[in-house]
């Protein structure tokens, strides 16, 4: 990161309209996506392919959703002034839009036996998971959960007759216990989720959020330490301006809308949440959209699921491995959200 680049120089940038040329420049916006994905899962039904970065081009054809593709490559859109211009280039010769494929990976895992009695965090490593309401792939099925998405583990299951390896997961939401393909998780150990920059003093640390660009930004006193397109509320639930702390978090959080019967939603697994107000609204990962730099979201501030997890581990208060969810008043770091400038 190009240390001349400055909270001061940030400011001006944003204020004047070129704060994307800055982020294009410096290369810094792609920190935590620095290469092309090798597979994505699509997000939507009916999702194009087409024979050129367009939606005008012609289309190969269509993908339902959760089919999972092979990415050879990136391409910028007919538009390269769009708010998100990427397309990604498959093995089947064709482009298809960023914003509605996740960047997944399939990483099987080693089983782990011995669970603590407080419980463990587990990642979700495959494109997706089924749960189940056993420990048995016969089972009923459970809700689906998806690459990047976190869970409380609270046990392991062996099912001798099929000679098959479970976590049990405790949905807190739900208030009931669910089974997923041990070799489906990774364990996440104390290393990677200790704080960051623990060197820094906590009053130097502070969290920008501009709505006019769309980018979170994570100052260490002058100097940016992270900058991320994101996705705030859009009109009707706009993410909240002024200035705030964080002070609540959950590695991992079913989000839910009260009325599902209404259309809303409902969000098993929601990873790295680091809440800043008494409403809930917080920064976190986002596995349903990959559509960064347009307000879209309920209210919160959508990230890409690294970034989040940075901003989880680099905010207070500090979460203890062992804690699924720590509730802290009065010890956290400084977020200001600016509204939008037009």
């Amino acid at each position: 990161m190009n240390p001349t680049f400055s909270r001061r120089d940030f400011l001006k940038a944003s204020a004047a309209g070129l704060l994307g040329l800055f982020l294009t420049e410096l290369r810094i916006e792609r920190a935590f996506a620095a290469t092309t994905p090798k597979q994505g899962r699509i997000l939507i039904n009916g999702l194009g392919l087409f024979d050129a970065p367009s939606s005008s081009a012609r289309e190969l054809k269509i993908f339902m959703r959760d089919e999972v593709i092979n990415i050879v490559g990136e391409a910028t859109g007919d538009d390269p002034k769009a708010y998100n211009p990427t397309w990604y280039r498959t093995s089947e010769a064709g482009y298809i839009y960023s914003g509605w494929v996740q960047p997944v990976d399939t990483v099987y895992n080693k089983p782990v036996f011995e669970i603590p009695a407080s419980g463990t965090l587990g990642e979700v490593t495959v494109p997706y998971s089924d749960s189940r309401l056993s420990a048995s792939g016969f089972d009923k099925r459970g809700y689906r959960t998806y690459y990047g998405t976190t869970y409380w583990i609270t046990g392991t299951a062996i099912n001798r007759y099929e000679k098959s390896i479970w976590y049990q997961i405790y949905d807190e939401y739900l208030q009931e216990s669910l089974y997923l393909a041990a070799q489906d998780l990774h364990l996440l150990s104390p290393e990677e989720l200790a704080p960051l920059s623990q060197d820094v003093p906590d009053e130097l640390k502070h969290i920008y959020v501009d709505i006019s660009t769309q980018t979170v930004t994570a100052f260490e006193d002058e100097r940016p330490r992270l900058v991320s397109r994101t996705a705030t509320g859009r009109k009707r639930t706009t993410t909240p301006t002024g200035t705030f702390r964080t002070f609540h978090k959950g590695s991992t959080v079913h989000m839910a809308a009260n009325n599902l019967a209404a259309g809303s939603y409902d969000l098993p697994g929601v990873p790295w949440v680091s809440f800043f107000t008494r409403t809930g609204v917080s920064f976190h990962g986002t596995y349903w959209h990959n559509d960064y730099g347009k307000p879209r979201s309920a209210g919160c501030v959508n990230l890409p699921i690294q970034v989040a997890k940075f901003i989880f581990r680099w905010t207070k208060p500090i979460v203890p491995p062992d804690t699924r969810y720590l509730y802290q008043p009065g010890d956290g770091t400084r977020v200001e959200v600016v509204p939008s400038t037009s």
